[in-house]
């Protein structure tokens, strides 16, 4: 029986990973081999005459570089934002006892159900007339929005699962409640920090509607992409996916050791 569950996680791990690395292969293989990778069938699995061809079309597309920097800056102020307003607000949820924090949790998931595109034409009109529209500020604000949720409830189970003894010990030892939270609580709760984090950067990366609606000249790559490459072939879109790919990727390598750690953390 033991052989039989190891074999038997070992299936299942394979097929999760082929089910998300096949995909990025797939895309990758036709960005690089070009127009004979794609059409070609059928299809090998190593196609030969890979080239940079296509993708130093892509990177020759103009305004390519200035909304991949649009993107880079949206995501980071919307990481940043998510965790500045997430953190706290989990820690109060996991910590404090009040009265509504049950409706309070309902609400954060509440907001989820309002779709972009209902909020979009109310949000650029606004945008507008605070001077918000056209600007990574105003889409990172919509994309903290539609991360926020996420990063509450996921750091509020953290802070839960962090004994409340290991304050009061820091407290006795002449901490304040800030600096207790500092040195003790918060790099207990970095794995699931980086977690949110990395969500955070993902969706904002990926997000096309509300970047299309609510800027114009300044576009996100994701945005700028869904105008530029509507019209081209397939292996150049291909490659515009690939380059999308991977900042989310490296994103998530970074923070690696702090999402293997997150496991341990959250059962103590």
């Amino acid at each position: 029986m033991r052989r039989l569950r190891g074999s038997a996680f070992a299936a299942g791990v394979a097929m999760l990973a082929a089910w998300t690395l096949l995909p990025i292969y797939l895309v990758a293989i036709g960005g690089f081999g070009g127009p004979d990778a794609v059409y070609r069938w059928p299809k090998s699995f190593w196609p030969e005459n890979l080239s940079l061809d296509t993708f130093r079309r892509f990177v020759a597309i103009g305004g390519i570089w200035q909304a991949t920097e649009q993107s880079v800056k949206v995501a980071l102020i919307t990481v940043v934002l998510s965790l500045a307003l997430g953190v706290p607000a989990g820690y109060a949820l996991a910590r404090l006892r009040f009265r509504g924090a049950t409706t309070y949790r309902l609400v954060i998931l509440l907001t989820r159900a309002f779709p972009v595109g209902i909020l979009a034409l109310p949000l650029a009109v606004s945008f507008a007339r605070f001077g918000l529209y056209d600007t990574a500020l105003g889409v990172a604000l919509v994309h903290t929005a539609l991360a926020l949720p996420f990063a509450v409830l996921v750091t509020a189970s953290l802070f839960v699962g962090i004994p409340r003894e290991l304050e009061e010990a820091a407290w006795v030892f002449g901490c304040t409640g800030p600096g207790a939270f500092r040195r003790i609580i918060l790099p207990l709760a970095l794995p699931g920090i980086a977690a949110t984090a990395v969500f955070s950067f993902v969706l904002s990366w990926n997000e096309v509607f509300a970047a299309a609606v609510l800027t114009l000249r300044h576009r996100t790559l994701t945005a700028f992409l869904l105008t530029v490459l509507s019209e081209s072939p397939l292996h150049i879109q291909l490659a515009g996916g690939f380059m999308l790919i991977v900042p989310s990727v490296l994103f998530i390598f970074l923070v690696r050791r702090y999402l293997f750690a997150m496991w341990g953390i959250a059962s103590r």
